[in-house]
This record gives structure tokens, sequence and C-alpha cells, in this order.
């Protein structure tokens, strides 16, 4: 996925703004910055949710506008900040519908696999038969995620996956992207505000400041204290855990 000089304007104040970089296949990329640096609107317009205003998202050869929704649905499965559900769906139901654009009404042998694949993922075998609207917010994130795993797509993008999780299920999350991408091949792009997780789970970090890239890279290029500093706007200290960095702030 290449994405060039995109830029995004909200009643005449520019939000992104001329940005160009690529998405590495088979990685997990982390867009990280601090609220209102871009990085939403940018998740948005890669993944076709946002309108862009100019550039261009160049998906697998062609322009992702030009993509007809039901194929790109088996490329490409996203998790926005916001989801409402106003149907009365059991877990296992919702999973299901993630399959949907393999399956469609018909569920074979394998497509079960799939879907309880993702449940067990996710941790969500004693909550499947119970209803969404009866489950916590951290559950329902979790049987959310599920859904989009069960698109089993080849690129999974991510806005705060680990909002409303404990600390536990946040980090198992984060094992479970790095899962998708290790034994699954699959391209992972997330936005995260917690930089210690995208400091230790990503391979890539696209950093955002004011609209604009401030730095693009490897974590170990990245995650630097006079990166994170500029980025931020306050003072950092880096150590090294397990031969990754981790971010103090102060």
């Amino acid at each position: 996925m290449h994405i060039k000089e995109l830029s995004k304007q909200y009643d005449g104040k520019t939000v992104v703004d001329n940005v160009t970089f690529e998405i590495p296949k088979g990685k997990v990329i982390s867009l990280i910055g601090p609220n209102g640096a871009g990085k939403s609107t940018v998740m948005g317009m890669i993944s076709r949710l946002i309108a862009h205003d100019s550039g261009i998202v160049d998906f697998e050869g062609k322009d992702i506008g030009k993509w007809k929704s039901k194929e790109l649905s088996k490329w490409l499965a996203i998790l926005t900040q916001t989801n409402n559900i106003q149907m009365k769906l059991t877990v296992r139901e919702l999973v299901t519908f993630g399959h949907f654009p393999y399956s469609g009404n018909h569920i074979t042998p394998k497509d079960k696999e799939i879907i309880n694949r993702a449940i067990e993922y996710m941790e969500l075998q004693e909550f499947q038969d119970r209803f969404i609207d009866e489950l916590s917010g951290g559950q329902r994130q979790r049987a959310l995620i599920a859904m989009v795993i069960a698109q089993d797509t080849d690129y999974v993008l991510l806005d705060e996956p680990t909002n409303n999780l404990d600390i536990y299920h946040a980090t198992n999350m984060m094992k479970i992207v790095r899962r998708l991408c290790d034994e699954l091949g699959k391209t992972v792009i997330l936005v995260l505000h917690e930089i210690n997780y995208a400091a230790f789970y990503s391979d890539y970090i696209c950093a955002f400041k004011d609209g604009k890239i401030a730095k693009f890279g490897t974590v170990e290029e990245v995650m630097t204290k006079e990166n994170l500093s500029h980025i931020y706007g306050v003072d950092f200290e880096i150590l090294n855990i397990e031969g990754k960095p981790l971010s103090i702030y102060y």
C-alpha cells in the first residue's frame, strides 16, 4: 500500500497535510502521535471510510477508490473507534457476520473453523452465546476485534484496539496482533496512544505531528528520546527491555 500526498481539510482547517509513506507488507505498523495529529484521519482515508481531498491511496496497484466494496472487504478489514451495533446479536453471530464477504448465508465447515479460531484468539468461548449488549465494554471490544479477525483479510486496520481493555487483555491484544502478522502473514496497521505497546510490538512506526509525518521508520529509528520529545512536547527517557525501546515520559 502506497500513500501519496494525502491531504484532508475540515471547515477550512488542514488536518492532514501532504502525507506520503509506504506500508510494508506482512508487518505491524503503528501510527502514533498526540491528539489531533491526524493519525485516525489518515487511517480513515486509507480504509476508504473518509474521503480525501487530494492525493492517492494505491492499494495493490489500484486507487483504493476504484475498488468494489465487496472485493475490497476480502482484502481489508477495519475496526474504528466508534462501533454502534443496533441489532440484537450474540458474540458468535457478530463474529460470523465478519466472515460474510466469503460465506454469505452459507456457512461451510471451513468457515466455522475460521470463526471458531477468531473466537478462541480473543478468549471469548465462554461468552460466545451471550448478547453483545450484555457484555462489558472490554468484552464488547474483544468481540469486535474477533469479528475483524474472522473477516480473514490480508490487511487488518485497528484504530485504538486497546481502548476499554484492562492491562491483561490489552497486552494479550497486542500479542494477538503479532501472531496475526508472524503466524498468518497479515499486514496490521494500528493507531495507538500507548507508545510502549507500539514500541514493543511493532515493526515500523509512523509518527504524526500537526497533520504531517514527523518521523517514519523502524521502531529503533523512531523511538528515540529526541524524536519523542519533539513529537509530544514532553521529556522522555528510553530504556531497552528485551531489545525493544521502552519510553518513559515526565
